[in-house]
């Protein structure tokens, strides 16, 4: 038996209808809850890792809200797979606003995790709205190092500079009315996926592409409009400006991703704290419960620190 509810809402971020999941745990609490927004990672849905988290947390007592971003999953917005940076952290901004109005939500115990490119998005969410009391990351992703420097941070500068150029290109032929291109994020077989070589490309595509935990609405393709968005976001520029709030970073020890978050992390202001989970790769800490478990233990611990009265609920 579920120790929550679970609702379909939406709610508004800068004219795009953005499509929701509010979690309500069950049981009387003397006053409104602390309540915690949680961000999916590039590409995904929010019936995927960051429902799971939501899920989890709500068994811990928090409202948790997840929601797709603007232009993906049941979201609207057009054109369909725009990732774009900035409104992605207007969405965070947004759904703290939404929560804001709940009844059943304390709004100054409002807190927000990001997981992988939302671990980037809600940082300067974070640092620019003060509603949000507490911040932590999961697997923390800057999307702009992902597609510059590659998930490993050794990628050959070309490559990049490669996909401006299509970027541009596609530009140029949406004006001549040829429509919005796009190109693919995952590769279409497992043989294709083995054969790069490069086990986060892999693990990326076992996770959105087979029944591990593909979903019909996660992305599959994005625009190529996002590209030069995405060239100039900086997800960790002023990370230190989060202080004195406080913030929680977590990430698994054979992630490649990893140096994205100690180099946050070294950036940041105190009170800040890197918790990892030894053994777990990016993807791992999506949904192998042998990671989530501890990651959610923490997670719990550090908002029911931050955001309860007296360290309750």
């Amino acid at each position: 038996m579920l120790n929550y509810m679970k609702m379909n809402v939406n709610f508004e971020s800068a004219g795009v209808k953005i499509a929701g999941h509010l979690y309500l745990p069950k049981g009387e609490v003397d006053g409104p809850r602390p309540a915690i927004v949680i961000g999916h990672p590039g590409a995904a849905v929010k019936e995927q890792s960051a429902g799971l988290y939501a899920k989890r947390l709500a068994e811990q007592g928090f409202i948790t809200l997840t929601f797709d971003a603007a232009y993906q999953g049941e979201s609207e917005g057009e054109p369909r797979g725009l990732e774009d940076p900035y409104h992605r952290v207007e969405d965070f901004k947004a759904a703290v606003s939404f929560l804001s109005t709940r009844n059943e939500v304390d709004s100054e115990r409002i807190g927000a995790l990001g997981i992988c490119a939302s671990g980037g998005y809600v940082i300067p969410a974070t640092v620019t709205d003060h509603r949000i009391k507490a911040v932590a990351t999961v697997s923390a992703a800057d999307i702009h190092l992902q597609f510059r420097k590659g998930s490993d941070g050794k990628q050959d500068p070309a490559i990049f500079k490669s996909m401006l150029d299509a970027a541009a290109q596609a530009r140029t032929s949406e004006a001549r009315g040829e429509g919005i291109g796009v190109f693919p994020i995952f590769p279409e077989t497992e043989d294709q996926a083995r054969a790069i070589g490069d086990l986060h490309a892999f693990e990326g595509w076992e996770y959105y592409c087979t029944d591990r935990a593909q979903h019909q609405r996660s992305a599959k393709l994005f625009t190529w409009n996002s590209i030069d968005r995405i060239a100039y976001f900086e997800a960790f520029r002023f990370i230190e400006q989060i202080s004195p709030r406080p913030l929680l970073m977590i990430a698994g020890t054979q992630a490649v991703t990893s140096w994205m978050t100690t180099e946050a992390f070294a950036k940041a202001n105190e009170p800040k704290e890197l918790y990892w989970l030894d053994g777990a790769t990016h993807v791992d800490t999506y949904d192998k419960d042998e990671y989530v478990t501890p990651a959610v233990s923490k997670l719990a611990a550090f908002f029911r620190g931050n955001l309860s009265q007296s360290g309750l609920i």
